[in-house]
């Protein structure tokens, strides 16, 4: 997820144009303070997600007690039309145990986790280790022959590198204050038609079925960051493309000894063991939807939303059980003080965000928008979301303008210091006069810059408006996302109570604002940004 903002003046959006169809209730905010600072249960709700249900991957059995206690909690807070929206996934998958051990030239335990969706080794299995970095499909003929018996590093080995930066930090005032910069769209047909051709599990499949044939005993990759810190994400998880070959993640430093060692004459020999299960009982994902129903402006409503789902290497806890638990808080906030909007307040707990953020737009495609089929036979059968910005014209379905705002969070558990207004010049005011009681509390920005990455994606794309908020970075993106360590520990209970009364005064704002917030165009096929570029040969 990238967080790029910018302030936008004070005196700049007031000159915008008039407001005062916008105003904010003051006194509800009170209310609204007082409940989610000297009542909240957003870290009890956090620790639940957490300590109790654990990593969430999407259809696994964790994920399915975490979709049916979200709805209980939703219910038991008083609110309606509580529901879970199935759309086709695939695989459920989970992790029983495993190791890894280093037996020749010494014994040494290694750091080590199935990478998602590779089968288990069916015991312990061992043999000796070649160092084979294989990135792309053309380097298959290079080791044709060489593989047999051996468990395959398949990372490019490198030296590593100590942090020269604290892990942990906080926005500064100076990094809030800079100018705003308006970002022109980049816009590259070429690059989107070939995206649409070239999924992310592609090459797995290719490459799993090369080690297979070889005759490789098991594959291991490298972890992307260092100070023994995994991950174990993959993709495979449609049904029909599960890989044989088992995979396992090393920690960087772990697989770097036994690269070492390789190039020496006591190259090394592993033992290792992975029991995981596949779940097939139910190849569907829920996304979890709660409303707080309006009073007037029939069939209207505001939306905010989390994914609920994580990976299976930790807790999957500032990613992102602490955007869930805010999503949630900000929904018993407003049920407990009894407020009744003019707008439907909808809340929505996503499924699928991890492996393409498939929960989101199957909302997308299910109830605002969809967008015509490639013409290419070839694409008929490949995954909505690889194929989805190549796609057009975009078809708004019958309740596509009902949805006036979308509010997303997913940036860990950073308080919230102001917002991405997406370019929507026409909305930066309205949203800078919702966040401005809360300056005192630390938010002061609105940025016209986009972000990307998450939840409000898909509803940028068919011009819904959709954005995302601006949070405190903490130690989120230098150790914490997708790994072993992202525990209860790492939460910040101060900062996700800030956030949960942010996110509750906004969408109050949103759902009693005389006039909807202001949208962008529907958006239409672009021309190229370029007209006389070529084409990358890549």
């Amino acid at each position: 997820m990238t967080r790029l903002f910018a302030a936008v003046s004070a005196i700049a959006l007031l000159a915008a144009g008039p407001l005062s169809a916008q105003s904010v209730d003051r006194v509800a905010i009170n209310g609204i303070v007082d409940q989610g600072l000297n009542h909240s249960e957003v870290m009890t709700t956090a620790a639940y997600l957490t300590d109790r249900i654990g990593g969430r991957i999407t259809n696994s059995p964790q994920m399915r007690q975490a979709e049916q206690w979200t709805q209980e909690r939703f219910r038991n807070w008083g609110l309606s039309n509580v529901h879970a929206e199935g759309f086709e996934f695939g695989r459920g998958w989970s992790v029983v145990r495993s190791s890894a051990r280093m037996i020749e030239p010494r014994a040494l335990d290694l750091r080590a986790i199935p990478i998602a969706w590779t089968p288990g080794t069916n015991g312990v299995i061992s043999g000796p280790v070649v160092v084979a970095p294989i990135t792309s499909a053309g380097q298959f003929d290079a080791w044709k022959g060489k593989l047999r018996g051996k468990i395959v590093l398949i990372s490019q080995p490198d030296n590593g590198g100590e942090p020269t930066e604290p892990a942990f930090r906080r926005l500064t005032d100076a990094e809030l204050a800079n100018p705003v910069t308006f970002n022109q769209p980049r816009n590259d047909p070429a690059a989107a038609e070939k995206a649409a051709r070239s999924g992310r599990a592609e090459f797995a499949t290719k490459l799993d079925a090369f080690l297979v044939e070889e005759g490789a005993l098991a594959m291991v990759r490298m972890s992307q960051r260092e100070g023994g810190l995994l991950h174990g994400t993959g993709y495979t998880y449609q049904v029909g493309a599960t890989p044989r070959m088992p995979g396992i993640e090393l920690a960087a430093e772990d697989y770097r000894r036994l690269s070492r060692l390789a190039r020496t004459d006591a190259s090394p020999t592993l033992e290792l063991m992975s029991e995981v299960q596949f779940h097939d009982e139910d190849t569907k994902a829920y996304n979890v939807i709660a409303d707080i129903p309006g009073t007037s402006r029939s069939g209207e409503y505001v939306m905010a939303g989390a994914h609920l789902d994580s990976w299976a290497a930790s807790d999957g806890a500032v990613d992102n059980a602490a955007g869930s638990a805010v999503i949630m808080e900000a929904a018993r906030i407003l049920r407990t003080m009894g407020v009744r909007p003019k707008r439907t307040i909808r809340f929505a707990l996503w499924s699928g965000e991890e492996q393409g953020i498939l929960g989101s737009l199957a909302y997308v495609d299910q109830h605002l928008a969809t967008r015509a089929p490639l013409s290419d036979p070839a694409l008929a059968d490949a995954p909505n979301g690889q194929t989805w910005r190549a796609r057009w014209p975009i078809e708004p379905r019958p309740g596509y303008r009902d949805l006036v705002a979308y509010f997303n969070l997913d940036n860990g558990s950073g308080k919230i210091r102001g917002i991405n207004a997406e370019g929507n010049i026409a909305a930066a005011p309205v949203l800078q006069q919702w966040l401005e009681p809360f300056e005192s509390m630390g938010v002061s920005t609105v940025s016209l810059r986009n972000s990307g990455g998450t939840d409000h994606v898909y509803m940028q794309t068919v011009g819904i408006p959709g954005y995302q908020f601006i949070q405190d970075p903490l130690d989120y993106g230098s150790r914490l996302h997708h790994t072993s360590i992202d525990s209860y520990d790492h939460l910040r209970a101060d900062d996700l109570r800030q956030a949960a009364v942010v996110l509750a005064s906004v969408l109050l704002s949103a759902a009693n604002s005389d006039e909807p917030l202001p949208r962008m165009p529907m958006p239409t096929q672009p021309t190229a940004s370029d007209p006389f570029a070529y084409p990358s040969a890549n």
